[in-house]
């Protein structure tokens, strides 16, 4: 965290990258300005209550990152720092409330699923709830939630391709529930490319939503038993939530210290997002032609394009297929406000940014909006839904490669 700190001169480049000081225009909302208030509490000269409404508004987006020239690891800095304060903090019956309703549904598919399907039928109550917990209701579709979905403990290609790999599949959790399409494309365009496809039985939450919200002991609980389930006699582990990504990508520093850091190193190196897999992979099947040409906007998830790197693999991608026209989404990089928990802790910031991605999507007028995190998904749904204008199908990434493959684009 020190380390971090240090390397931070002030230069002012993280300012005009970073969606909440432009959306507050403080200098306390912005990168720059929050590592001084976070060294100033580690310093004993600022106490962690005064400093929490302004490190709480950091989405995390790490937009921030790519644009500081000195380097900044600026999400070693905030989420080490809200897991070395978060036991500081004094928290009001309902927030304490809240944030056990969060901890114990989201992470579990089983469980969310029903609490979705109960909050479906309080949607209408909303008014009559504590004010921090109308924005969960909101979020909820309007329609019933799929069923979930029950793999073996591998997929294997049909036995007239030929097999070039094996890999194992985080699920996910919002994601099993939500839309477990998601999971069930991603095995069928790794099964069509050859690639056998392993589904840990005890895996769980990958720890990123407990992570990013300072619940330290909750994120390696998390942790320490993804790498007991996924197996060792794979070429990689693949994900395909952006923030799952990430988080597992994080596990060094979760688990930093511990006697299970070098095993966190190890399964964060051979874990990649679908996209980046298929890319590296190379060689892929080919797809037909669609019917007509397509219009294609593709959303950059934060943390697939800022924490992972993954920005040009997802478009390319895309390319492949015959027809399909990538259009560029102005100010792209700036975060649609999902951010993992984020739209229930900051519900007011999280709506404007909602609606300003919106609004710079309908500008390009695509015919489909791809992107690779169901938070992402999920936010641009609700925001294009409400605007008043007619919807505009929003799929993920594998989803449109397998519609693709099957002629159904």
């Amino acid at each position: 965290m020190a380390d971090a700190v240090s390397k931070c001169v002030h230069c002012g480049f993280c300012l005009a990258a970073c969606p909440t000081y432009s959306e507050l225009g403080s200098e306390s909302e912005s990168p720059r300005g929050r590592i001084v208030i976070m060294k100033e509490v580690l310093e004993g000269t600022l106490t962690v209550a005064d400093a929490a409404p302004h490190v709480d508004a950091c989405l995390g987006c790490l937009a921030c990152e790519p644009a500081c020239p000195s380097g900044v690891p600026y999400r070693d800095l905030i989420s080490s720092y809200r897991a070395q304060t978060n036991p500081q903090r004094k928290r009001s019956f309902v927030d304490k409330l809240k944030r056990q309703v969060v901890s114990n549904t989201i992470p579990y598919p089983s469980r969310f699923q029903t609490g979705a399907k109960l909050g479906r039928l309080a949607k209408p109550l909303k008014n009559f709830l504590p004010k921090s917990f109308q924005p969960m209701l909101e979020l909820l579709p309007d329609e019933a939630l799929p069923p979930m979905v029950v793999y073996p403990p591998t997929v294997t290609p049909d036995e007239s391709v030929e097999v070039r790999g094996r890999v194992a599949l985080l699920l996910g959790c919002a994601q099993q529930a939500l839309d477990p399409d998601i999971n069930d494309a991603t095995i069928e365009v790794l099964n069509r490319n050859g690639i056998e496809v392993v589904i840990p039985e005890t895996q769980g939450c990958c720890g990123a939503l407990s992570w990013h919200v300072g619940e330290l002991k909750d994120a390696q609980k998390f942790a320490i038993n993804n790498l007991g389930a996924f197996p060792a006699d794979i070429d990689a582990i693949i994900t395909n939530a952006a923030g799952c990504g990430s988080g597992i990508h994080e596990y060094p520093l979760i688990l930093k210290g511990t006697s299970a850091e070098a095993a966190a190193q190890a399964m964060a190196e051979r874990t990649f997002d679908i996209t980046a897999y298929l890319a590296k992979l190379g060689n892929l099947a080919p797809i037909s032609a669609p019917s007509r040409p397509v219009r294609i906007a593709y959303h950059d998830a934060c943390h697939l394009a800022n924490a992972q790197g993954v920005r040009v693999q997802p478009r390319d991608l895309l390319r492949t297929i015959p027809g399909v026209e990538i259009i560029e989404i102005p100010d792209g990089g700036t975060c649609c406000g999902s951010a993992g928990t984020y739209n229930i802790d900051q519900p007011e910031i999280a709506a404007s940014l909602g609606r300003q991605k919106a609004e710079h999507i309908r500008n390009t007028q695509p015919e489909m909006i791809a992107s690779g995190n169901i938070g992402c998904l999920t936010q641009l749904r609700t925001h294009l839904n409400n605007d008043g204008q007619q919807p505009i199908p929003i799929r993920h990434t594998i989803q449109i490669l397998r519609d693709a493959y099957a002629g159904s684009l």
